[in-house]
């Protein structure tokens, strides 16, 4: 007969494994440098100075709510090796979009920086002086390698800061921006959400 897997703990062991548990409150994300063509084009539309400083830190401040990654295989099905016994096999791993969502200032400016972000990513008549609201304006998508940020980061710790888990996203840009709703009634503070993609993420552990 197998051994039965249900055994009696201690209070003691109790103690040990659930007084060890983590919380999902103590985090820090950050962005590495934009590129600088994106701050030079971030500086000229929305007019703010030091967005590279705020990109990399108040950004992450700002930062309310964030996921840790995550992951999944694509898989392809063989039914012939062994006669009803169909089997998976994994042939490409896949990396799902990650939400942000960020607390917006007053002056509007983490709303405008992804706004403009997104707008060179796909700001062809810009560089013809054709503006958004003219007629034959038009879209030309810039090469990834202009608007990916090299990494950006999570920083999962404890309150003891003791053991830390840190994510690295690396070529990630903002994918979409989720609507934000406004409405009369009982205020609340402004937030937005931004989806990112990025081409993989590695973890290490301190």
């Amino acid at each position: 007969m197998a051994e039965s897997l249900a055994k009696k703990i201690t209070m003691t062991q109790a103690k040990q494994t659930f007084g060890n548990v983590a919380f999902n409150n103590h985090y820090i994300v950050n962005f590495s440098s934009l590129k600088p063509t994106i701050i030079r084009y971030l500086e000229r539309s929305t007019g703010f100075s030091d967005i590279d400083e705020f990109i990399s830190r108040t950004s992450g401040l700002l930062c309310s709510d964030a996921s840790l990654p995550a992951s999944a295989f694509a898989t392809a099905e063989v039914k012939d090796n062994f006669m009803g016994i169909p089997q998976e096999f994994a042939h490409t791993r896949l990396y799902t979009d990650i939400d942000f969502t960020f607390y917006v200032d007053q002056d509007y400016t983490l709303l405008r920086i992804f706004e403009g972000w997104m707008d060179y990513i796909a700001s062809g008549a810009d560089s013809d002086g054709i503006g958004v609201g003219q007629r034959g304006f038009y879209r030309r998508f810039k090469y990834p390698n202009d608007y990916k940020c090299d990494t950006m980061s999570i920083t999962k710790f404890e309150k003891n800061l003791g053991r830390t888990l840190l994510y690295e996203f690396v070529n990630a840009f903002p994918k979409s921006i989720t609507p934000i709703p406004v409405t009369y009634g009982a205020a609340d503070l402004l937030k937005v959400t931004v989806s990112f993609n990025y081409d993989r993420y590695v973890v290490t552990r301190s």
